[in-house]
């Protein structure tokens, strides 16, 4: 059986990393059986650095897009074998866009805003033992602030983010439209990755102001509820 190695579930989500729940809506949707093995000690066990990374038969594959992509090589495994070129060629820019874009903008709510910070400090942090949970929390934040910083959003005012948080999320609200998933009546790998980066906002127990903004958007908030449903 695939091992899934994750963070864990947290702040009422199957995992607070929108990488890793990328990778867990998509084994759910294509109907693969895994075990989630949870922890921040995974961490030291990551080939690159980060989560999620999976074992599937002793095959060791890290990164979410690459997991996918293998997935993907068996035909009963891929939720995109029934799309169109045109429709590959959507999912494959919107799921860049998603992440690459929103997810720096998610980072800098959680990690740059200060009154937000205190909440994913308790959140992320507060079953670290001591004496890690004292220092380590904030040479992260330090090392995510840096980041946010190289990659731009963090340049911007926070009314200006909130205004990309909006266009973002009108888009991904007008391109699903009345339909169930964003190409009709199944799930595809674009499902997965607008699921878990939607999911971080609207289903996570939080009512900050970015999740006040995500949770206006009716269509996204009924998305993310049906796929919680049918798959959670």
């Amino acid at each position: 059986m695939i091992k899934l190695y994750s963070f864990g579930r947290n702040s009422g989500v199957a995992d607070a990393s929108p990488f890793v729940l990328k990778v867990d809506a998509y084994m759910r949707m294509a109907g693969i059986q895994f075990e989630n093995i949870a922890g921040l000690e995974n961490l030291r066990k990551a080939p690159k650095g980060k989560l999620p990374f999976i074992d599937d038969n002793g095959k060791i594959i890290a990164d979410s897009q690459v997991i996918i992509d293998h997935f993907k090589q068996i035909p009963e495994q891929d939720l995109d074998k029934d799309l169109t070129d045109e429709q590959r060629a959507t999912a494959y820019l919107v799921t860049k866009s998603l992440d690459e874009n929103l997810y720096f903008v998610l980072l800098y709510f959680r990690w740059y805003v200060d009154a937000n910070w205190i909440k994913t400090k308790q959140a992320f942090f507060s079953d670290m033992p001591v004496p890690l949970k004292y220092f380590v929390p904030g040479l992260i934040r330090k090392q995510v602030i840096k980041a946010l910083k190289g990659q731009g959003v963090s340049r911007h005012t926070n009314e200006e983010i909130q205004q990309i948080l909006r266009s973002s999320l009108q888009s991904l609200s007008d391109l699903l439209g009345s339909r169930d998933y964003f190409f009709g009546d199944k799930p595809s790998s674009l499902d997965a990755t607008a699921f878990a980066i939607l999911a971080e906002f609207i289903l996570v127990d939080q009512d900050d102001p970015h999740n006040q903004i995500a949770r206006e958007y009716a269509a996204l908030v009924a998305y993310c509820d049906r796929i919680n449903a049918e798959f959670y």
